[in-house]
C-alpha cells in the first residue's frame, strides 16, 4: 500500500485537546511559584526570626508555608487530572479511526500482528501523557526563572546553576544517542518475540500431539535471550547516564551550599540565602533530572508515535458515500485480476461471471487453483487489480461496508468463531431478535444439536470453538451467514467438516436460500452440492478453465476425464 495522506491526524487530535495543556501549564506556573514557599520560608526564618527571636513570627510564616504548600499540592492534583482528561479526550477521539485503520491494514497486507500493535501504542501512548515525566516538560521552562533568582542572591550562585544545567543536558543528549537506536530495535524483537510466543500457544493442540514443546520452547527462549541482550545494553546505558546525572545534581547542591558558606564567612550574603541558593538549585535542576531519567519512556512514546502516524497516513479515513438501495443479489464480475494482501502477484486472472438473484454458482477446481481467492474477491474482500466486481449494478467497493453487511452471508474455509454465547455469534453480535437466531439456526440445521448444549443458546464459546467439534464450528457459522435473510451468500468448503447427514441439510439449507431469491456462492469438490447449482466455474491457475451451465460443464468434465483416460492407456500399450 502507498501512503494517499499526508494528514497528520495526531497533530489535529492533539490539537483538539490543547486547552488541556494550557490549564496544565497555567496551574505549572502557579505550581513552579509555590515552590519557592520553602525558600522564601527559609530565609525568613534565618534571616529574621533568629535575629530577633519572635515566636509569634514563626509561627505565623508556619501557618502561610503550610497554606501555599497545601495550595501546591492542590494545583498539582488538578495539573493531573487534566493531564488524565486530555488523554482520555485523545484516546477516545482516536479509538475508533485507529480501529478502522488497523482493521483495513490486517485486511489489506494480511498483517494483522502489526495491526495489533497500533491499539497498544494508542493505549500506551495515552499512560504517557498521564506519566510523571510528562510534567518535566512544563516544569523545565522555569529554569532560567531559578537562574535568575540565584543570580539575585550571588552571580556565583547563577554561574554554578548555568553550568550544572549545561552539563545536564548534555547528559539527556547523551542518553538519547546512546539508547534510542538500542531500544527501537530490542522493542521490534521484543514485539516479533511476543507474536510468535501467541502463535506457539494458538497452536497448542499440534505442538503437544507431535512433541515440539521442547523446540518451540528452546527457539523462544533464543529469541528471548537475544531481545535480552539488546535491552540490557541500552539499560546499561541510560542506567549509566542517570545515575551520572543523579550524582552531578547531588554534588552540585552540595558544593552550592559549601559556596554560600563561603561567601557567608566573606559577608558577602546572609546565611538564609546560603540555604536558598542550595534549595533554588534543587529545583531548578528537578525536572532536567527527570527528563535523563524517563528518557527511555520518550524515546518509546515517540516510536510509537511514528508508527501510528505512519498507519494513519497509510489508510486514510474514507470519505462518507451516499447510501445504495437493499442489494437484491445480482452479482457480476467482468475480466477481474486479484492479488492477495501485499502481493503484486495476480491469482485471479481476467475471470468474469453474471449471476442473478436466486441463482447459483459452483467453484470448483484442484488444490491452488484460486478458489478461495475468487470467493473473497466476490465478496470485495480483496480488490481487484483490474475489472470490477458489481452488486446490484454497482462496484462492490464502493458499497458502505457496514450497510452492505448485513445482506452478506459468509462461511470461510476455516471457521473463527468469537469469544461470546452462540446466540451473538449467530446474530454477528449485533442487536438481535431471539426468532431470527432460531430460525437461522434451524435453516443451517444446527437448533437442536444448540439446545442440547448446556445453555443453549446462551452456551459461551471461545475463539476456537470451545466444547464444540470441527462439524458443529461449521454449522454454526453457517447459520451465522444464513442470519437476517441474506441477499449474496458465499461458502467456502461449507461441507469439508460435515458427515452425510449434513450436507444433506447443508443443501437443503441452500435450496431454501435460492427460494428466497438469494444468490448463492459455493466452492466444493464434493457432487452432491453442486446438483442444486445453476452454473459451475472450473478454475486451474487462476483462470476460468470451463465455465456456464452446470449440465454443460459436468458433461464437459466427463469427456474431459474420458479422454485423459484414453490418453493413459494409449501411453501404456505404446509402453508395452
Amino acid at each position: 500500500m502507498q501512503k494517499t495522506s499526508k494528514r497528520d491526524e495526531l497533530i489535529e487530535a492533539v490539537k483538539s485537546i490543547k486547552h488541556y495543556f494550557i490549564y496544565a501549564g497555567i496551574f505549572s506556573a502557579a505550581v513552579n511559584i509555590l515552590a519557592l514557599t520553602p525558600i522564601i520560608f527559609m530565609l525568613q526564618v534565618f534571616d529574621r526570626v533568629i535575629s530577633i527571636g519572635s515566636v509569634n513570627t514563626l509561627l505565623m510564616l508556619i501557618l502561610i508555608m503550610v497554606f501555599l504548600l497545601s495550595a501546591m499540592g492542590g494545583f498539582e492534583w488538578v495539573r493531573s487530572m487534566l493531564l488524565v482528561s486530555a488523554s482520555n479526550r485523545l484516546e477516545q477521539g482516536l479509538r475508533g479511526r485507529v480501529f478502522d485503520a488497523s482493521f483495513k491494514n490486517a485486511l489489506y497486507s494480511g498483517n494483522a500482528t502489526a495491526s495489533a500493535q497500533a491499539n497498544s501504542d494508542m493505549t500506551s501512548l495515552r499512560q504517557f501523557l498521564t506519566g510523571s515525566a510528562l510534567f518535566a516538560f512544563f516544569d523545565a521552562p522555569w529554569f532560567p526563572i531559578y537562574v535568575g533568582l540565584m543570580f539575585m542572591f550571588h552571580p556565583w550562585f547563577g554561574i554554578g546553576a548555568i553550568m550544572a544545567g549545561v552539563v545536564m543536558i548534555v547528559l539527556a543528549l547523551a542518553n538519547e544517542m546512546s539508547t534510542n537506536d538500542k531500544l527501537k530495535k530490542a522493542n521490534a524483537e521484543a514485539s516479533k518475540s511476543a507474536n510468535e510466543i501467541n502463535s506457539s500457544f494458538y497452536n497448542a493442540e499440534v505442538i503437544a500431539a507431535m512433541g515440539m514443546a521442547s523446540n518451540i520452547k528452546q527457539r523462544q527462549e533464543t529469541a528471548s535471550d537475544k531481545v535480552l541482550l539488546m535491552q540490557s545494553q541500552a539499560s546499561r546505558a541510560a542506567g549509566l547516564i542517570t545515575s551520572m546525572s543523579k550524582a552531578l545534581r547531588v554534588i552540585m547542591q552540595s558544593s552550592m551550599l559549601g559556596l554560600g558558606a563561603f561567601l557567608v564567612i566573606r559577608g558577602e550574603i546572609s546565611p538564609g540565602m546560603m540555604i536558598g541558593g542550595s534549595l533554588l538549585l534543587a529545583r531548578a535542576l528537578s525536572p532536567i533530572d527527570l527528563l535523563v531519567a524517563n528518557w527511555k519512556g520518550f524515546s518509546l512514546a515517540r516510536a510509537q508515535y511514528s508508527r501510528l502516524n505512519e498507519l494513519l497516513q497509510t489508510i486514510p479515513p474514507e470519505t462518507e458515500t451516499m447510501s445504495l438501495p437493499a442489494p437484491k443479489g445480482q452479482l457480476s464480475a467482468h475480466q477481474i485480476m486479484v492479488a492477495p494482501p501485499g502481493s503484486n502477484t495476480p491469482v485471479i486472472r481476467n475471470v468474469s461471471l453474471q449471476l442473478q438473484p436466486g441463482e447459483m454458482l459452483g467453484i470448483i477446481g484442484p488444490s491452488a487453483a484460486g478458489k478461495s481467492s475468487m470467493a473473497r474477491a466476490l465478496l470485495g474482500i480483496w480488490p481487484a487489480m483490474s475489472g470490477k466486481v458489481r452488486l446490484d449494478g454497482a462496484d462492490i467497493a464502493a458499497w458502505n461496508r457496514t450497510e452492505l453487511g448485513p445482506y452478506i452471508g459468509y462461511l470461510p474455509q476455516d471457521i473463527e468463531l468469537f469469544n461470546g454465547s452462540i446466540s451473538e455469534n449467530i446474530s454477528r453480535f449485533g442487536e438481535f431478535a431471539s426468532e431470527k437466531v432460531v430460525a437461522a439456526a434451524k435453516m443451517a440445521g444446527v437448533h437442536e444439536l444448540i439446545l442440547q448444549l448446556p445453555d443453549g443458546y446462551d452456551t459461551v464459546i471461545g475463539g476456537k470453538g470451545g466444547i464444540l467439534s470441527a462439524g458443529q464450528r461449521q454449522r454454526i457459522g453457517l447459520a451465522r451467514a444464513l442470519y437476517g435473510n441474506p441477499r449474496l451468500l458465499v461458502l467456502d468448503e461449507p461441507n469439508s467438516n460435515l458427515d452425510e447427514a449434513g450436507e444433506k441439510e447443508l443443501v437443503a439449507a441452500l435450496e431454501r436460500a435460492k427460494d428466497d431469491d438469494c444468490t448463492v456462492v459455493v466452492v466444493t469438490h464434493r457432487p452432491l452440492v453442486l446438483n442444486i447449482a445453476d452454473q459451475i466455474l472450473v478454475m486451474r491457475n487462476g483462470i476460468a478453465a470451463i465455465q456456464g451451465p452446470r449440465d454443460h460443464v459436468l458433461a464437459e468434465l466427463v469427456k474431459s476425464k474420458q479422454e485423459n483416460t484414453k490418453q493413459q492407456l494409449g501411453n501404456k500399450s505404446v509402453n508395452a
